[in-house]
């Protein structure tokens, strides 16, 4: 099987920094621009084909106001509270139509059988919205900028929801929702390029990138929990989707004037153009230079990721053992139905507010992440590999307790006090535990995956890969909810998740164990080894990377040298 970088041999154009060395004596910098002379003898012009004399690179100067990272916090967290409205609220759309899938179903004439959910449907097309944009959509949004992707995401959505309030039928809620789960990917990643590109260092971002990990995926959780009082107080399952027009069409004059565009690639771009114009010389920004063509992004962008999915067991165990996690969040919006009308004769609104537990233990789960990262930083005086780097493998320690207390030890408590002589809050204590634990293994294993390809131009790729999965899992696994909630028994059947779980725990201890020798026989971590270009799940990403619609934890993100 051949990699999909053979066709891309040039894909990485030797660095402009060729052409600064060589260049004449810099010229004036109007409006604290950095302006160097384009050398087309340079190394770098003979790979881009000879400009002529009179070219002219642009770059942020020291302190420039416009560099997004000399922003000051304010302004930056205005920026980030701004994109993380939209991170919480955009995914309940995914899962809020579980609370009302009877009604649904009802009005369409959709039957479950004892064997099958054929209501989730609407889900398992919003995930693979999601799955498809992760693979395919990143080409057409990496030369819009953050804030026009995130703009013209977030109002596509917005229109895709009219059809699902006014559906005349089954079909256009599967078609429409299709849409909407690429359009959520979008706005997310967007809104981690923004994290990106608005904080220097791996602990700057620390703080924001795990607020937007936290609220993303409690909004893929809190779907039922949010939107099970329309099911009770106004019975009429289209308000779930009349509501989400007006909290999402409310805020978007705020986003519309608020948003800056905050890549630097964009606003350097910007400046040249506008600088060509106003002198009629030739100025351009790096990246303008070596931009790679649209058809030859496309292939990278669809291909890289599942050839690094298919080839890396690194990378496919980490995607299956994230996967895995996070899919059971989907699957107790079609189980926790199953197990609490049918022991305790709930209705399907309680059955809603209770999956408000997840949401509690993921916050825990949160504080837990949070926490670990000490152990992550301080790795750094041991290790031998790159002296000075934390150890990517010291991102899992925290995510073994999580997995199996959280994730498995959580399905063997909801499961084994599913019974209606058990009082209903040792369940519901059950989904709180397996919430803490997915929270803390999606976060850690997308900086376990960034981190381990750091050293090379496949982060991004990679992540892409994992969140490819993710979504996959959440659109296929609880479709198995009805079979096995069924034929297994409630005890049972979540006993049989629990051991899943139970193995798949074992790879973050593998991982820890094995870690450097691992990342040593990969071609892919090895690849560019000892030019470590950051860390973290915001860090290092190539173009290749991309969210998907039940996976919070990717970006797409280009390093721009800075005088």
């Amino acid at each position: 099987m051949a990699s999909p970088d053979t066709d891309i041999a040039h894909e990485h154009a030797p660095s402009l920094e060729a052409s600064r060395a060589n260049s004449h004596a810099p010229l004036s910098q109007p409006h604290g621009w950095s302006i160097s002379e384009y050398n087309p003898e340079s190394t770098a012009s003979s790979h881009l084909g000879v400009l002529g004399k009179d070219h002219f690179l642009i770059d942020f100067a020291p302190n420039d106001p416009g560099d997004p990272h000399n922003w000051s916090t304010a302004r930056k967290w205005l920026q980030v509270c701004l994109a993380l409205y939209a991170t919480l609220a955009l995914p309940l759309n995914g899962t809020s139509i579980t609370i009302a899938a009877d009604a649904i179903s009802h009005d369409f004439g959709i039957t479950d059988t004892p064997y099958f959910s054929n209501s989730y449907w609407v889900v398992s097309s919003w995930a693979l919205g999601g799955a498809f944009f992760v693979v395919t959509g990143l080409p057409l949004f990496e030369d819009m900028g953050v804030r026009p992707g995130f703009l013209w995401s977030y109002a596509f959505m917005w229109f895709m929801i009219i059809p699902q309030a006014l559906a005349p039928n089954y079909a256009t809620l599967i078609i429409t929702r299709f849409f909407t789960g690429g359009a959520v990917a979008a706005v997310a990643n967007s809104v981690s390029a923004m994290i990106a590109d608005l904080w220097d260092t791996e602990k700057d971002r620390t703080l924001p990138v795990s607020i937007y990990i936290l609220f993303y995926v409690w909004g893929d959780s809190a779907g039922p929990a949010v939107f099970a009082a329309v099911t009770e107080y106004i019975g009429n399952w289209r308000w779930i989707f009349y509501i989400q027009l007006i909290i999402y069409g409310a805020p978007f004059p705020l986003l519309y004037w608020l948003l800056r565009e905050v890549r630097p690639e964009v606003i350097l771009r910007t400046r040249s153009k506008k600088m060509r114009k106003e002198t009629g010389r030739d100025y351009f920004h790096e990246g303008e230079m070596t931009k790679i063509p649209f058809m030859l992004r496309f292939w990278r962008s669809t291909s890289r990721p599942l050839y690094l999915l298919f080839t890396e067991p690194v990378l496919f165990a980490a995607t299956l053992w994230s996967a895995f996690a996070l899919g059971l969040i989907f699957l107790f919006t079609q189980s926790v139905e199953q197990v609490f009308q049918g022991l305790y004769g709930w209705t399907e609104a309680q059955c809603g507010y209770v999956q408000g537990a997840v949401l509690i233990g993921q916050l825990f789960g949160w504080g837990a992440s949070t926490y670990g990262q000490r152990f992550f930083f301080s790795s750094a005086d041991r290790n031998l590999e790159f002296p000075g780097e934390p150890i990517p493998e010291a991102r899992l320690y925290t995510s073994v307790f999580g997995s199996f207390f959280g994730v498995a030890g959580g399905m063997f408590l909801y499961g084994w006090t599913s019974y209606p002589h058990i009082h209903w809050i040792f369940p519901t204590l059950g989904l709180a535990v397996n919430g803490f634990g997915t929270l803390i293994v999606v976060y850690a294993a997308a900086e376990y995956v960034v981190d381990a390809y750091a050293d090379s131009s496949y982060a991004g790729s990679a992540l892409a890969a994992v969140a490819f999965g993710e979504n996959i899992i959440c659109a296929f696994l609880p479709l198995a909810s009805q079979s096995m909630y069924t034929n297994l028994g409630f005890q049972w059947a979540s006993t049989l998740i629990g051991f899943l779980a139970l193995g798949l725990g074992f790879a973050p201890v593998v991982f820890i164990w094995k870690g450097r020798d691992l990342r040593e026989r990969s071609p892919f971590m090895r690849s560019a080894k000892g030019t470590k270009v950051g860390s973290g799940v915001l860090a290092g990403a190539d173009a290749g990377a991309g969210a998907g619609a039940g996976a919070p934890m990717t970006t797409t993100t280009t390093t721009t040298t800075r005088k």
